[in-house]
């Protein structure tokens, strides 16, 4: 199995970069520092300057790989929510219960990231710390609708996707399976943001996890 799972990779879409940074040292190298440097100063402080000081290469080399920042950012995020497809999917195939399938795949989405040492040049951990504060600027901006017809976030909308469906293998009579999928996903994030920042907006806590809040939350809206 080890080696099986060696040759996993993740998949984003070619329009997010203009060459492939999986197929050169450099483009990983890219990636790697990228994801250290954001989480360490943050998206807004971010420039391709400072990356090129951080991996010792000129700036104009990474924009051979990534138009701006922004796209660079989508690409990460992607990787990010392709990522936690896979180990979805890898979780639940075996389980044939549709509420306990259900539930693994709360658990998988929510639970706190851990490093993963099947992708070496990349820090899950730093990058989830990014998806939690910054996921929301790859989309929040004017050319989302143009970006989103261009398959820019069609990685996540399939992991929506897949839990929505999984919501209706329990329930099929559930009337907001889509709604539901999207809230779970995107409240985790508000959770563990809140937990580490804003404590008394949330009963998430050391001793309550956001996969119990949302397990607790399925079981009642949906679960017969």
């Amino acid at each position: 199995m080890k080696y099986l799972l060696q040759d996993i990779r993740i998949s984003v879409s070619d329009k997010i970069y203009l060459k492939d940074p999986e197929s050169t040292e450099l483009g990983k190298r890219i990636v790697e520092h990228g994801i250290l440097l954001i989480d360490k100063i943050g998206f807004e402080n971010f420039t391709f300057r400072k990356l090129g000081h951080e991996i010792k290469s000129n700036e104009s080399s990474i924009y051979r790989y990534f138009e701006n920042k922004h796209k660079f950012l989508v690409y990460i995020t992607t990787w990010y929510w392709g990522w936690k497809e896979y180990q979805l999917v890898f979780a639940t195939n075996s389980i044939s219960d549709n509420y306990k399938k259900l539930e693994k795949a709360i658990e998988v989405i929510t639970k706190p990231v851990e490093e993963d040492a099947e992708f070496g040049h990349i820090n899950e951990i730093s990058l989830s710390n990014i998806i939690i504060n910054e996921f929301s600027k790859s989309f929040l901006t004017k050319e989302v609708d143009e970006e989103n017809q261009d398959g820019y976030f069609s990685v996540y909308k399939r992991l929506v996707n897949r839990l929505k469906d999984m919501i209706t293998a329990v329930n099929a009579e559930y009337p907001y399976p889509s709604s539901l999928a999207s809230t779970i996903i995107e409240g985790t994030l508000h959770q563990h943001f809140l937990r580490d920042h804003f404590v008394s907006l949330t009963d998430c806590n050391a001793s309550v996890t956001p996969s119990e809040y949302f397990i607790h939350m399925v079981e009642s809206l949906v679960k017969k």
